[in-house]
């Protein structure tokens, strides 16, 4: 299953403008939001959950919120996904790759599942 969502980068930027830290708590955990050093990254966060949700059918909501998709980096600062052990149980997923890109005010991330 692939998923793929686009997100503006000043959409992001206003949210934490306005709300401060809340504004990342909303949709991200303590060890993500510690690798936010900039909007871009930050949207691009928002972006991959966005379509992992997608990747598995559901969009963000009950059977899969925010807080169940987990962004994370390699040593080389590669993005990495994984998910809640409900998620994973939910919908058999075996294997997840993602991948994060920003350019001219928009971040884009795609999410392909193997179940």
């Amino acid at each position: 299953m692939i998923g793929i969502d686009i997100t503006s980068i000043n959409r992001i930027k206003k949210l934490y403008e306005k709300f401060g830290r809340k504004a990342y708590e909303r949709f991200l955990n303590e060890d993500e939001i510690a690798l936010i050093k900039r909007p871009e990254t930050a949207a691009g966060f928002w972006a991959a959950k966005e379509a992992a949700s997608k990747a598995l059918g559901t969009g963000i909501g009950g059977d899969c919120s925010f807080h169940d998709i987990i962004i994370s980096k390699t040593a080389k600062n590669a993005p990495l996904i994984t998910f809640s052990s409900k998620v994973i149980e939910k919908f058999s997923i075996k294997d997840a790759s993602l991948s994060i890109a920003h350019d001219n005010g928009f971040a884009i991330a795609v999410v392909a599942l193997e179940k």
